[in-house]
């Protein structure tokens, strides 16, 4: 574990602010995406609010000095907002060269990319990435450097909270689901023929579509959109779907800053330790599991002394679970 440089600290927080600020200037330009103008309809003036590519728009009502007014005001906020947006584009660039530049990025590209294109649709929202590629994320917290070979891995797992409106994410992609998506990103993704909750590119690189186990008794959960991957249940993904969420801006190896979104790593260290110690999980995936679990404990411990690992503070965990996880990290760190 190597803490960051001075440089790297400083770039870092340029990152996460450069980020946050396009973010935030990204969301106002989407509404102005489709324009407002004018139509002549049987003779008179009246103003449509454009509301898709297609054409569909809403009618604001016939011309009036009110109307005339909330048109200049469109007009002058999408110039203004054009002009921003532009301009944090143009220094996110200028960032991410000098984070590449500096060998501040880890998290592989084609995951950045990932993880962009579902923060344009508003998506990610509606996801945590979980397993181990969100240790990329605790990392950045606290600012260090941990050891690739417990990072690397050739999938990132996606969790969707089952309990919430599938129409929420539906519509944020459009109704072309996650593998629309995936497709624009690298249109070598397929579903897996095997398992229909995992998509594949041309790379071996896989995308895991996840959520928590409902119990027998409960329907399937629907599919995103027609053709979409399928959500695998996973039991006791609760433990991280109830978890705090957090936002953190990770560098792409490409020098992009991307946002991601992970549970609490004091949930995630416990579900890893609690995992470890399951008798039907494969054995090389027992012992990474168990190492990962140890190292974002030590992360918690040593660098996020704002993230007490107490009962009281985790009470979305079973307290037994907690006990025993603890327990069992605490002796083998002796």
């Amino acid at each position: 574990m190597k803490p960051l440089s001075d440089q790297q600290r400083l770039f870092l927080v340029e990152s996460d602010q450069l980020y946050r600020a396009w973010r935030e200037v990204l969301r106002r330009h989407q509404g102005y995406k489709y324009g407002m103008r004018w139509r002549n309809i049987n003779g008179k003036d009246y103003l449509l609010r454009l509301t898709s590519a297609t054409g569909n728009s809403k009618s604001l009502g016939p011309r009036t000095p009110e109307t005339e007014s909330i048109y200049k005001q469109f007009q002058e906020g999408k110039t203004n907002t054009d002009e921003k947006f532009q301009s944090l584009k143009a220094r996110i660039e200028s960032q991410r060269k000098l984070n590449r530049a500096i060998r501040l990025g880890r998290l592989p590209s084609i995951i950045g990319e990932i993880l962009l294109a579902l923060d344009k649709t508003q998506a990610l929202s509606e996801l945590r990435v979980v397993g181990t590629h969100a240790i990329f994320a605790y990392e950045s917290m606290a600012a260090v450097e941990l050891k690739m070979e417990l990072l690397a891995s050739g999938d990132i797992d996606l969790l969707f909270d089952v309990r919430k409106k599938m129409s929420l994410i539906s519509k944020k992609l459009h109704g072309e689901g996650i593998l629309g998506l995936l497709k624009k990103v690298d249109k070598s993704f397929e579903i897996s023929s095997a398992q229909g909750f995992r998509a594949i590119n041309k790379d071996g690189f896989m995308v895991d579509l996840i959520g928590q186990d409902k119990g027998m008794s409960s329907p399937k959960p629907e599919l995103i959109a027609s053709g979409d991957l399928e959500i695998m249940e996973v039991p006791n993904l609760e433990w991280l779907a109830n978890a705090p969420r957090i936002e953190q801006v990770v560098i792409a190896a490409n020098g992009s800053p991307v946002l991601m979104p992970v549970p609490d790593p004091r949930a995630y260290a416990i579900h890893k330790a609690w995992l470890s110690q399951q008798p039907d999980r494969e054995p090389v995936k027992k012992q990474r599991d168990l190492n990962q679990a140890l190292m974002v404990l030590y992360l918690v411990q040593e660098y996020l002394p704002n993230l007490p690992i107490e009962t009281e503070h985790l009470r979305y965990l079973p307290k037994k679970v907690i006990s025993k996880s603890m327990l069992d990290l605490s002796n083998l760190k002796k």
